[in-house]
């Protein structure tokens, strides 16, 4: 039986990037046994990719040779298409900082509370990808970060092109798209309707801060926290960053519960414990069964970054590769998470193995601005699934794209 990269080597240049494409979404942990081993830089005229947990670490962490330059075309002039700019820094600042660490027992409690609601509303039978895992995010914005008198299914529009076309429309994708430049064009429609919404959101709460009315929201902080006049963060800037929280609270939650749920209801060695842990009165005991299932199928496989000067992966090492500036690189952190050099017995599986040396929350300068807050919001969605009684789950439907767009479930 020939080896993946024996079949890599035999296959004509033009053609390896779409072979390997196939290979990370559906024989990734086996693939990328093979590169850490034999090969763990491989460059191809698209993309390099970097399958070890050190230079992940590396292309994550030296954002000076590594950028993000590939967000901007997306995210225009929003610190996340920045690096070490004064922008970023405080925008970014200012995010966490009205994202309190300190409400995250009541963020898990309310998502907990209607992620139950909803399933209970249900009797029996949901479409998980519309009825949950985006739902549940999508009143988390509504309810807490403020977004008054919105429309869910327009908001979720918002959120899935921007997500699609920032994270899953790049020059390297380009083979997984019919026409890319639709993907741009439905980005642009939403964010055009989404600005129409957010500049008189946003009005209101001025208005509301003025007269000393405002709620404590983040979107109320936002406000007050311009009008202030403390920080370089005018009205134009409250409304991108608010943009922001929507784009990045929805679809992302939603793939990430997809993908932990999809993992452990497939795993019957598994899953006992893992609904013994959803019924705990510990809410955290089924965390570490969450991320787990997450190390094993992650919502994103790697992070691209470009690179801006010349300069080497596998520093040291035996695999030893130059890459050149302008190179689109991929640090594979699905890869990096089965590191040994990393993780010990990575082939396991652990519940009890922690944090430590992980990536579903990025790492760097890029880490996920809404960590602390996907942190609780994932595992507790999932959690109050696992507690329904006799569930069965279709296939996931991505509907040919890169992300779940439907689930059947049922329950009785």
């Amino acid at each position: 039986m020939t080896t993946y990269l024996q079949r890599f080597n035999a296959t004509p240049e033009t053609q390896r990037w779409p072979l390997v494409r196939d290979w990370i979404f559906n024989e990734a942990l086996p693939f990328f046994a093979e590169l850490r081993a034999d090969r763990p830089v491989l460059a191809m005229p698209e993309v390099t990719l970097a399958a070890g947990f050190n230079d992940c670490i590396d292309i994550l962490r030296r954002h000076d040779l590594f950028s993000v330059a590939l967000y901007k075309p997306k995210q225009g002039d929003y610190w996340m298409a920045q690096d070490d700019t004064a922008i970023h820094w405080r925008e970014k600042s200012i995010m966490r900082a009205i994202l309190d660490f300190e409400e995250l027992p009541d963020i898990r409690t309310f998502v907990g509370t209607k992620a139950a609601s909803l399933l209970a509303a249900a009797n029996g039978s949901i479409d998980a990808v519309g009825g949950l895992t985006r739902a549940v995010p999508l009143a988390l914005v509504q309810e807490r970060f403020g977004f008054t008198h919105s429309d869910a299914a327009e908001m979720s529009r918002w959120s899935y092109w921007n997500q699609i076309d920032a994270f899953w429309n790049q020059p390297f994708d380009v083979l997984a798209w019919p026409d890319p430049a639709k993907i741009v064009q439905e980005r642009e429609a939403a964010n055009l309707a989404m600005v129409v919404y957010l500049a008189a959101l946003v009005a209101i709460r001025e208005g509301e801060v003025k007269l000393g009315a405002a709620g404590h929201d983040s979107v109320s902080r936002l406000v007050r926290l311009s009008q202030s006049g403390g920080v370089t963060f005018d009205i134009k800037r409250v409304i991108l960053n608010v943009g922001g929280l929507l784009i990045g609270a929805v679809e992302t939650t939603s793939h990430a519960v997809v993908n932990a749920l999809q993992f452990l209801l497939s795993r019957p060695d598994i899953l006992p414990q893992a609904r013994a842990a959803a019924h705990s009165d510990d809410a955290a005991a089924i965390d570490g069964y969450v991320y787990e299932a997450l190390r094993f199928r992650p919502a994103f496989p790697y992070f691209f970054r470009t690179v801006e000067q010349d300069t080497v992966l596998g520093r040291g090492t035996p695999h030893e590769a130059p890459v050149t500036k302008g190179t689109t690189v991929l640090a594979v952190t699905q890869s990096a998470m089965f590191d040994p050099v990393a993780l010990p017995h990575p082939d396991d599986f652990d519940p009890g193995r922690g944090p430590g040396n992980q990536f579903h929350f990025g790492y760097g300068l890029h880490e996920c601005l809404g960590r602390a807050i996907a942190a609780v919001m994932i595992p507790e969605i999932v959690r109050q699934a696992l507690r329904l009684n006799g569930l069965t789950a279709d296939a996931v439907d991505c509907k040919g794209g890169p992300v779940p767009e439907s689930w059947a479930w049922h329950w009785g």
